[in-house]
């Protein structure tokens, strides 16, 4: 949360981390890219993981960790990133995927490295799969096998965005490779089926708002109440498709606005400063989502 100009609301931060621990979570992720974990100047991540740490004692926290694809050390800059995690409280990683390695010839094999330091550390490690016109690299089959038996390696995050077929392959390569791994879900707009598709959790940018009705969606999927499930799913999926839009980096401020004409946060908090400017359509079109999940939910 920040103001317009841009500084960290501190006020507004307590109040959603309040308002997320009433929420049907299983746990938070902290640090990641919905929480611009890798834009944040140390003191200001400090102080978001601390509030949470406080605000959430009761359930896990996951902490992203990476680094900048230009930093001159990039992989002991994310074990230093890892570290600080720990010793503020956090119970797992979630890690960045190595960009800095995309075009490097010993790719695969850094990557493998990058991922084995990590799990030195001891926390539990998710894999993190995300498309690569976000910032994350394609992992091999092989690649895939060696990071999943690394020691601590508890599962992956896959986020490929509108390439089902990568989500379906990398879904089937895990079901009959690594069944004891979590796939977890990242997949804001297709999140019914991909939990069709074998995942067994959701870390989700879209479970910034509306977190009830997601966790009723998975619940119903797991519950095997079919029709349940269909009606939430629809209602799941145009929640993604007024938040989840091109410019992708919008989806942030759009979340932001949605938790504020919610009363989640105040207006004056609802502000992304790395995000584009959003639009009258788009914020149209969330207040009309919203208008009618309130309708159709309550």
């Amino acid at each position: 949360m920040f103001d317009r100009e841009h500084r960290f609301h501190e006020a507004a931060h307590e109040s959603y981390v309040s308002w997320m621990s009433s929420q049907a979570i299983a746990g938070v992720a902290v640090w990641a890219h919905t929480g611009r974990g890798l834009l944040l100047d140390d003191e200001t991540a400090q102080r978001v993981m601390r509030q949470w740490r406080a605000g959430v004692v009761d359930k896990p926290l996951i902490a992203g960790v990476g680094a900048h694809a230009d930093s001159e050390d990039a992989t002991s800059a994310t074990l230093a990133m890892a570290q600080t995690a720990a010793d503020y409280g956090a119970d797992a990683l979630l890690v960045y995927p190595p960009s800095w390695l995309k075009r490097h010839e010993l790719r695969d094999s850094l990557i493998v490295k990058h991922h084995e330091q990590l799990s030195k550390l001891g926390l539990p490690l998710v894999l993190f799969y995300l498309y690569e016109a976000a910032g994350g690299v394609r992992y091999t089959e092989t690649v895939l096998d060696e990071l999943l038996t690394l020691p601590n390696v508890i599962g992956i995050k896959m986020a490929t965005l509108d390439s089902v077929m990568t989500y379906q392959d990398v879904a089937n390569h895990i079901q009959s490779r690594h069944p004891d791994k979590l796939l977890i879900t990242g997949e804001d707009r297709f999140l019914g089926y991909s939990l069709r598709r074998g995942a067994r959790a959701a870390l989700i940018g879209m479970g910034a708002v509306c977190s009830d009705l997601q966790a009723e969606l998975i619940d119903a999927h797991f519950a095997g109440k079919a029709e349940r499930f269909l009606e939430l799913s629809d209602l799941v999926d145009r929640l993604a498709e007024v938040l989840f839009i091109h410019p992708m980096e919008g989806y942030i401020g759009r979340i932001l606005y949605a938790l504020a004409k919610l009363g989640v946060i105040s207006a004056e908090a609802a502000n992304d400063p790395w995000g584009p400017a959003l639009t009258a359509t788009e914020l149209d079109n969330i207040d009309a989502l919203l208008n009618t999940l309130s309708v159709e939910v309550g």
